[in-house]
């Protein structure tokens, strides 16, 4: 296999991004940009996310049990690049975004327009990200969206000509 066109071939999937929450009992918290999400089952509703097996973000998640997928707006590209790190909650923000407790116990990010609660139901580890399947057990809006959702969502493509992720 050619690796540049495999390499082109897969970048050619889209990706929206989301903030990636989640806390222990403990309080240990992980916030991180993520872009492999999809929703897999409608009843009950279910969503898959992809975590890099060695991140803070999936040690937490697997640890606690639930997470939060923070939808990221079209202007928030600067939110999905401080998320690329690990954040530290402090004053009520991770990584000077203020959040607050959702129904599971998952940070929410307060200036997400969108966010959905999620208990992990099993994780599947293969490679260096695993799949996480999560029901769908809360969600919420910041306020209507206007359009099409799926136009309303933050995607790789919009952070710039040379920002990829795949291949």
């Amino acid at each position: 296999m050619d690796q540049d066109t495999k390499k082109t071939v897969l970048r050619m999937i889209p990706y929206g991004l989301y903030v990636l929450t989640g806390e222990t009992q403990e309080g240990e918290v992980a916030a991180a940009t993520i872009n492999w999400v999809t929703q897999t089952a409608f009843d009950p509703p279910l969503i898959v996310a992809g975590v890099k097996s060695d991140s803070g973000a999936h040690s937490v998640i697997k640890s606690s049990g639930h997470f939060a997928l923070n939808m990221l707006g079209k202007d928030q590209g600067g939110m999905a690049f401080s998320f690329f790190k690990p954040g530290v909650k402090e004053d009520g923000k991770i990584s000077g975004e203020p959040v607050r407790t959702g129904s599971t116990g998952s940070p929410i990010l307060e200036n997400a327009p969108a966010y959905v609660e999620c208990k992990l139901l099993e994780t599947f580890e293969k490679g260096d990200h695993s799949i996480f399947i999560g029901e769908a057990v809360d969600a919420g809006l910041k306020s209507p969206i206007e359009g099409r959702p799926d136009d309303a969502i933050l995607t790789l493509k919009d952070l710039g000509e040379k920002i990829f992720y795949g291949g």
